[in-house]
């Protein structure tokens, strides 16, 4: 039987390289989108012409009860839900002190309390056929902090506290909980970045490149498969923070 997976943010960046990889692995998917309609739209009919099972929704994370919809949804289209994969995130680059308290809550309520309700509104279904697997995408800012990005930074770091917490209160329900920490992903969060950035950054990496979303989405793949891993936060950085 087809595993159910739900991508959180998964039209762009990280999340779309995600969805791609699953869907053409047979998975059934659905790809939650937000402000991304116009990319959603287009990557359904893609899908859709390829035969794949990916459904859309759009739904604002930060939101309970639009999470729930999105899980609803989910249920109704493929009758459960094997996977989640806490995805939506957004970024704030400013000066500590710049920090708005808007700034601060939709950073904190975007990247965090949407991983809180995702992962509450999914467990149910989970706990019920004792089996599931959560994927948090967190950022080796979570581990080691970034200047100019404390929100972002504090949400990552709590990303990974809730999932070694969570894996621990899940496991005898046979959950597996875990995390994956990117290095610097081509996306559109990093094409702030200048050249000159981007080519001092590959010089501190090992590995002498910046990262793909394929590299996590890979990543993403094998943790699903997995059966006895849970509670861990990998990175995945090309040895950027060894």
């Amino acid at each position: 039987m087809r595993k159910t997976i739900i991508v959180t943010g998964g039209s762009r960046g990280i999340g779309a390289a995600i969805v791609r990889l699953l869907a053409n692995e047979g998975y059934n998917v659905v790809l939650n989108y937000n402000k991304s309609e116009e990319i959603a739209e287009k990557a359904k009919e893609e899908y859709t012409n390829k035969g794949y099972n990916v459904e859309i929704f759009r739904a604002d994370v930060s939101k309970r009860e639009e999470v729930k919809k999105l899980i609803e949804f989910a249920i109704d289209k493929f009758g459960t839900i094997d996977v989640i994969v806490n995805n939506a995130g957004i970024d704030n680059e400013k000066l500590f002190q710049n920090i708005t308290d808007e700034d601060w809550n939709n950073v904190i309520n975007t990247n965090l309390y949407s991983v809180f309700c995702m992962c509450q509104e999914a467990i149910p279904t989970m706990i019920n056929k004792q089996s599931g697997s959560i994927i948090n995408i967190s950022s080796i800012y979570g581990t080691n902090g970034g200047s100019f990005a404390v929100a972002y930074s504090a949400t990552k770091a709590g990303i990974i506290g809730l999932t070694k917490s969570l894996a621990k209160e899940l496991g005898p329900s046979n959950i597996r909980v875990n995390a994956i920490a990117p290095g610097i992903i081509d996306t559109d969060m990093n094409k702030g970045y200048s050249k000159e950035d981007i080519d001092n950054i590959k010089e501190e990496i090992p590995l002498n490149r910046i990262g793909e979303g394929i590299d996590i989405a890979k990543c993403v793949k094998w943790i699903i498969e997995d059966e006895y891993t849970t509670g861990q936060v990998i990175k995945i950085d090309g040895g950027w923070y060894l």
